[in-house]
């Protein structure tokens, strides 16, 4: 969310100043309540988790690594000088 801006006014009196305070408040609030929802759908904890999925998990991360590990060594394979490796 963008913040919103708005023109600064001269304010009169106390009251003017009180009731702009109260608004700001009212907006922070509900800024923060809107940020505490996206924030907990972000970061879900993932629970019951059974021994598939967690079989399954490490099949895919472990291809993952295998799959980096692959890359980088053909990459420092045809760019040597980018790795320090002179020859």
């Amino acid at each position: 969310m963008l913040p919103v801006k708005k023109s600064q006014s001269a304010y009169r009196t106390l009251e003017e100043i009180r009731q702009r305070k109260d608004e700001l408040l009212d907006q922070m609030q509900a800024d923060n309540k809107q940020f505490t929802t996206v924030w907990n759908q972000i970061f879900v904890k993932r629970e019951n988790n059974t021994k598939g999925d967690y079989i399954a998990s490490l099949v895919t991360n472990s291809v993952t690594v295998i799959d980096l590990f692959l890359l980088f060594r053909k990459l420092r394979k045809n760019y040597k000088s980018l790795f320090g490796k002179k020859r």
